[in-house]
Order: C-alpha cells, then structure tokens, then sequence
C-alpha cells in the first residue's frame, strides 16, 4: 500500500480510479486540476463523490489553465458537469491550494509520497518549478497520459495527442524530461482493458453506475461498444499489480507546437545525431503492454468486496 496525492481533473474515469485507490492504497490528499472539467468544478466534484462513497481524504484546489496555451473547452463526454449529471452537486468549489500541499507533503516526507496524475501535468510541473528540491524526494510520479503508436494506439484528440498531455502540453514536457521517478501508462495498454455496461451494473456500485451513463452512451455512438477503458484505473492499477504491465524506458518529450501538438516522443535509436532533444535526460518507464484480463479482475475483486 502505497500513500498517494491523487492528482486529478475528475470526469467518469477518473472517479472509477479513486473508488479503486481508495480500497487499495492510502489516500494522503486529492488535488484538482482543469481538464474535463473547471478546477472549481473538479473540487465540486471531488468532494461530492468522496461524500458519496465513503472516501475519507482532503480536496485541493489547483490550477485552472494550461502554463502557456490558452485554455481550452472542458471535455463534453463526461457529461455537463464531469460526473454524468447525476447528482445535485452543492458542494463548494473553494479549497486550499493543490500546489502547495504537494509541496508541503513531499519535503515533510521524503521518499516516502506517490503522485499519481490522471489529468493534465500543470499541477506537477508548478509544483517542480515552485520547489526543484521535491524532485529527488517524491518516491514516484505515475502518469495516466500519452500515446505512443504501439498496435495503432496513437491519439485521442488528435491523430497524434492524448487529452491529458495535448491539455498542457508545456507542463508534461517540463514533467516528462524532469529527474523525477516516472512511469507513464499510455494509451497503448489502456484502450486494451474494457469494461462493458453491463459489466459496471454488476460491481453493484451504484454511484458509478449513474455517473457513467452518458459515457456509455457516447461510446456506443461513436465505437459501437456500450462501455469503457478503465483509462485512468490504470494508474493505480500499476502500483497493485505492476507485474501485469510489460516495460520500457526511455527519455521522454512532448511535442509543443505544430500539427503533432500533444504528441509525446520517445528516444528510438542510439545512433548519433547532430541536435539531441533526449540529451542528458533522465530515461523513463513506459507501459507498452499489459495483461487486461488480469487487471480487470483485479479491479472487480476489489470494487465488489464489501
């Protein structure tokens, strides 16, 4: 058991993956950030399922826009409000500051915080530039982001950029080619474990039932498939079960500008070049492949137990 800052713009898959964190690692703090949604309305969000599922940690509040593009819509996929528009939601939109809470919490204790981030990097990448002297000390940063091509799994905004890092991309370039500790689940293994709609009645969870209804049916539209990618389960999934993900490591970069804006790249060959953008960084864990039927077992063993 791991104890995690859970770094989050929560939309429906997102909140599938704190139901998940909260029943297997400890939650030290959630902090918000834009992404499918407002950060006012991520902490909205966050408190209200927190309340709704018995899930006993502080909400934070964190940044509200990209560090360098203009903001962009909040994704619609999610529903109105990020949560499916099945609750009333009364809850208040003010918290402490998310940055300096990471802050806080690595330097008081060193080695011993996990950061998983499932929307977009701002927040980290603050966090990093606020205070350099937490990089050595954050135990690991797990990133649910990216995509790399493998078996055709590239983008989902664009051909080439997944949402979270095509949000900001800037914050994930600073993260990705940090010192930091990272290991990055892309959509290259998470678009491999699906979960159907019938398959989400029978966790018998039915707060996660009546938020993802409006993802289902987007899904259906769309792909022809009434269900889901536990995209962001994955992240969590890895600290429970790392033994079912197949790795690589290289260094890392994101694209910034240009038609592949979002893109993140990865060092493929040692042969010498005159301009090295991967020079001197620190290489990185990738997943690259994974065994699904063994994380999804996993993750319903663990939401149906009582």
């Amino acid at each position: 058991m791991r104890t995690l800052i859970f770094d989050t713009d929560i939309g429906v898959d997102d909140a599938f993956a704190l139901a998940y964190a909260a029943r297997t690692q400890h939650l030290l703090g959630i902090t918000t950030v834009f992404g499918n949604v407002a950060v006012g309305q991520a902490v909205k969000n966050a408190r209200l399922f927190c309340g709704k599922m018995a899930i006993n940690a502080e909400v934070y509040r964190g940044c509200s826009r990209p560090l360098a593009l203009p903001p962009s819509a909040p994704a619609r996929l999610h529903g109105e409000d990020g949560l499916g528009d099945a609750f009333d939601n009364t809850c208040s939109d003010q918290a402490p500051g998310a940055v300096q809470f990471i802050i806080d919490s690595v330097r008081a204790q060193p080695h011993q915080i996990t950061l998983v981030a499932i929307g977009p990097l701002t927040n980290i990448a603050t966090a990093i530039n606020q205070a350099p002297d937490i990089i050595p000390l954050v135990k690991e940063l797990v990133i649910m982001g990216g995509a790399f091509g493998t078996d055709g799994h590239s983008g989902n905004v664009t051909p080439f950029s997944e949402f979270n890092i095509w949000k900001d991309p800037h914050a994930a370039d600073q993260v990705l080619a940090s010192a930091l500790n990272v290991v990055v689940i892309p959509l290259d293994v998470t678009h491999k474990v699906l979960i159907s709609g019938d398959e989400v009645q029978r966790l018998n969870q039915p707060v996660l039932s009546a938020i993802c209804r409006p993802y289902l049916a987007y899904s259906l539209e769309k792909e022809g498939f009434e269900g889901m990618a536990l995209h962001d389960t994955l992240a969590v999934a890895w600290l429970t079960l790392p033994q079912a993900f197949t790795l690589t490591e290289s260094p890392l970069r994101v694209i910034t500008e240009g038609i592949a804006c979002g893109q993140t790249v990865r060092k493929l060959s040692a042969l010498a070049s005159r301009q090295d953008p991967f020079n001197g960084l620190t290489a990185q864990r990738i997943a690259l492949g994974v065994d699904a039927d063994a994380v999804r077992a996993h993750f319903f063993q663990t939401l149906t137990a009582p």
